[in-house]
C-alpha cells in the first residue's frame, strides 16, 4: 500500500499551510514524514537548507527537538504531570528551568489559572491548548498540527488560530492537517491530499487569488524555503 504517492511539498518560513482531504488519505502520514517521525521509501527531505533524509536516529531526534513542534490530535499529555510540567517537558534535559517560559505560554492561551492542574482536571479544549503551548516551548522553526481545532469551540478555535498567526509572524512555518473550514480561512495556502496524491503542495501552485480571498488579504509571509519533502513514493 502506498501512503504518499509522488509527493512534492514545501512551506516557507512565516507561511500557514492547511492540508485537507478525506480521512485515510495520508494527511497524518505526511505530517509524520515532515516531522522526521516516519521515513519515506524514496525521495528527499530538507529542513531549511539541510538534507535530513539520511540522518541517524539520534540526529533526527536532535533535529526534531531543536526545530520542530508537534500538536498531536490526541494531545499526548503525561497524566501525572501538571499543565506547566507538560509544557516544559521537551526541555527536561536542557540546562536551566523552563517553568517560567512554560507558564507564560499557558497564560498566552488563557490557562494562567490552570498551571497546576493535571490532564484529568482539564477539559478537552484546555488539553488541546496545553499541547499547543508545549509545541512552542523550544521556539521551533516549524509547527506541525494534526487537527488543532478539532476539540475546540468556535471562539477558542479562533483564539488558537490567531495565536498561530502570531507565531507565523515570527517566521515559523505552520502546517496543519484539518477538516475545519475555519482553519482554511486562516491559512495562506490550502493543499489537498486524496489517496496519497497531493495537489498544490509547492508555493505558487495554488490559485493566489483564491488564497487571498479566503484569508481576507492576510500576508503570506517570507520567501525562504521551509520544510520540504519530495520524491517518488513514500
Amino acid at each position: 500500500m502506498v501512503a504518499l504517492d509522488d509527493v512534492d511539498f514545501a512551506a516557507r518560513p512565516g507561511e500557514f499551510v492547511a492540508v485537507v482531504g478525506p480521512s485515510g488519505s495520508g494527511k497524518s502520514t505526511l505530517l509524520n514524514v515532515l516531522g522526521l517521525l516516519d521515513d519515506p521509501t524514496s525521495g528527499r527531505r530538507l529542513l531549511g537548507d539541510t538534507d535530513v533524509t539520511s540522518l541517524s536516529v539520534a540526529e533526527r531526534t536532535r533535529a526534531r527537538k531543536e526545530s520542530i513542534g508537534f500538536v498531536f490530535q490526541d494531545f499526548h499529555l503525561l497524566p501525572t504531570l501538571t499543565a506547566v510540567e507538560n509544557v516544559a517537558m521537551p526541555t527536561a534535559f536542557d540546562p536551566g528551568d523552563a517553568s517560567d517560559r512554560a507558564a507564560n505560554l499557558l497564560a498566552r492561551f488563557g490557562l494562567g489559572d490552570r498551571l497546576d492542574h493535571e490532564p484529568n482536571e482539564l477539559s478537552g479544549g484546555q488539553k488541546q491548548r496545553v499541547a499547543i503551548a508545549r509545541s512552542l516551548i523550544n521556539e521551533p522553526a516549524v509547527l506541525l498540527a494534526d487537527e488543532p481545532t478539532g476539540n475546540l469551540d468556535t471562539d477558542t478555535g479562533e483564539a488558537i488560530l490567531a495565536e498561530f498567526e502570531r507565531v507565523k509572524a515570527e517566521g515559523v512555518a505552520v502546517i496543519a492537517v484539518t477538516h475545519d473550514p475555519l482553519v482554511e480561512e486562516y491559512a495562506d495556502r490550502v493543499v489537498d491530499l486524496t489517496d496519497g496524491v497531493l495537489t498544490g503542495g509547492l508555493p505558487g501552485e495554488s490559485d493566489p487569488h483564491a488564497d487571498a480571498d479566503r484569508r481576507g488579504g492576510r500576508d503570506a509571509g517570507r520567501t525562504a524555503p521551509g520544510p520540504q519533502v519530495g520524491g517518488d513514493r513514500g
